[in-house]
């Protein structure tokens, strides 16, 4: 078995969490887990901000782990654990139990803005308790919540801090964190994630992989070969698609494009808007484009 860190690697993808009439639709659920298995794809994630785990109660949460777990077959699956009361997300992380994880993604606690230290000592505080790796989510514009570089390089020393989902929009910040090494650094910005790959990035936690999933996974195979112009050529043939998938808020435009696949209906929870139906259209033309220079298998 491979070490907990060297699994944060190559293409993850943040699950969407489907619904049919109000309610988590399990069966949709499987049958996409089945299908970006065959895909090739390295890891999921479950209930994270692209599974509309906000939306979510705790015991919802935990019956959507358990049926990726159930459908994944051994593919590593970390679990998304958001929020902004300490207390309240240790008794989560308990509820896991013994549940085979790959690790934990977690944020900054959000809206409270607990400032450097506040928001260190809370990742500590998970990871000293996690029976799993932990993986720091660097979102600012969804929590409020900077995160340094001093600081990330500081939680780098924890031994059970394994892994970032960068999405903080430093590139110098990015480009120091993989010179460190320490931490295995995930491309959590699609359009980023050719860019981060080539700087030494290990991998990519990309939404808009749920279209085309063994494009992605190609994407990155090429980038680990050192095959630049077959990547280079990946990711300008899907860069419309992933501008498309989030022209609107995330993750309306994939599931729209999901359920065009007959893969889930296109249904969120509110507050979530579903796409429109102009942009779902035009999503489908590039998709359809897409398969054209692209045959899919």
């Amino acid at each position: 078995m491979s070490s907990p860190d060297s699994v944060f690697q190559g293409v993850w993808i943040p699950l969407v969490t489907p619904f049919s009439h109000g309610a988590v639709d399990g069966a949709a659920l499987r049958r996409l887990v089945r299908h970006l298995r065959v895909a090739g794809v390295d890891g999921l994630v479950v209930c994270g901000s692209t599974g509309e785990a906000a939306a979510l109660d705790d015991a919802e949460q935990l019956a959507v782990l358990d049926a990726v777990l159930g459908e994944a077959d051994g593919l590593p699956v970390a679990m998304g654990l958001a929020g902004n009361h300490q207390g309240h997300a240790l008794r989560r992380l308990a509820a896991f139990g013994t549940r085979p994880l790959a690790g934990i993604l977690a944020p900054a606690p959000y809206y409270v803005r607990p400032g450097q230290e506040g928001a260190a000592a809370y990742f500590r505080a998970l990871a000293d308790r996690a029976p799993f790796p932990l993986m720091l989510y660097d979102i600012p514009y969804r929590t409020g919540a900077e995160l340094a570089l001093d600081t990330l390089l500081a939680l780098a020393a924890h031994p059970n801090i394994a892994a970032i989902k960068d999405c903080g929009g430093s590139l110098d910040k990015s480009a120091a964190l993989i010179a460190d090494g320490r931490l295995r650094v995930l491309a959590g910005e699609d359009l980023q994630a050719f860019a981060l790959r080539c700087l030494g990035a290990s991998g990519m936690i990309a939404a808009a992989a749920h279209i085309r999933p063994d494009l992605f996974v190609a994407l990155d195979r090429a980038v680990r070969a050192q095959q630049l112009e077959r990547a280079r050529t990946l990711f300008h043939g899907l860069a419309p698609l992933i501008r498309l998938a989030f022209a609107e808020p995330n993750p309306g435009p994939v599931k729209a494009l999901l359920a065009q696949q007959g893969l889930m209906r296109a249904e969120l929870r509110a507050p979530m808007p579903a796409a429109s139906a102009a942009l779902a259209a035009r999503m489908a033309a590039a998709a359809a484009e897409l398969d054209g220079r692209f045959p899919p298998p």
